[in-house]
């Protein structure tokens, strides 16, 4: 699993995010937009993903889009980030865009370690989910959601329930007394996914301070 670091390795605030080829490809403007958006110091460690639909997904479930079924590989992926954040003293935020959005809001379910979650448009459509937060406390104090207005408008009858999934993990977040936000973006699914992700992580690290 490759590594990438960026901005200040001796920062208190540690963003961890799984990404792809895209989004490397935009991770420079994502940091300008944090750096625009926040006066915290902050390092960005980018941990790529090869296989975005098994390494991501906490549990098996039939393809939404496609061909290729989802995996369980999270459960591996998540003791890999987990060996990421080995210091006391530096506050971790884990967040990223999409699946791994619901990555992130899961891992943060399953260990105690994340100050922050920044879910910028995450796959709330993703099969059982919303019924698996309910039923296991996410361990973060601060929570960012986000959805583009658009995203529910998809001929995909699964895909299209994203928005509704997603303000139910909102207000039971609300519920169960986490400081969580929603923001709604202009646009569909691919529409800046670096600015959104941007702003997750700069929510997160404006309210930490």
């Amino acid at each position: 699993m490759k590594i990438y670091e960026y901005g200040n390795s001796s920062a208190a605030n540690i963003l961890i995010q799984p990404v792809d080829e895209h989004d490397l490809s935009l991770i420079e403007n994502e940091i300008n937009e944090i750096k625009r958006l926040s006066n915290e110091d902050f390092c960005l460690v980018s941990v790529m993903i090869s296989n975005w639909n098994h390494e991501l997904s906490p549990w098996r479930a039939p393809a939404v889009f496609g061909k290729e079924d989802f995996g369980d590989g999270a459960d591996n992926t998540l003791a890999e980030i987990k060996r990421l954040c080995m210091y006391d003293d530096k506050k971790y935020i884990i967040g990223g865009y999409s699946l791994a959005a619901l990555f992130s809001l899961w891992a943060a379910s399953q260990i105690d370690i994340f100050s922050g979650v920044a879910a910028a448009s995450p796959s709330a459509w993703f099969p059982d989910f919303t019924d698996y937060l309910k039923n296991n406390e996410i361990m973060s104090n601060r929570v960012y959601l986000s959805i583009g207005d658009k995203e529910k408008n998809t001929k995909n009858p699964v895909m299209a329930t994203v928005e509704d999934r997603i303000r139910e993990i909102y207000e039971h977040l609300k519920s169960v007394g986490i400081n969580t936000i929603l923001e709604l973006n202009q646009g569909n699914h691919f529409k800046d996914s670096d600015i959104r992700t941007a702003k997750a992580f700069a929510w997160i690290l404006n309210g930490l301070a």
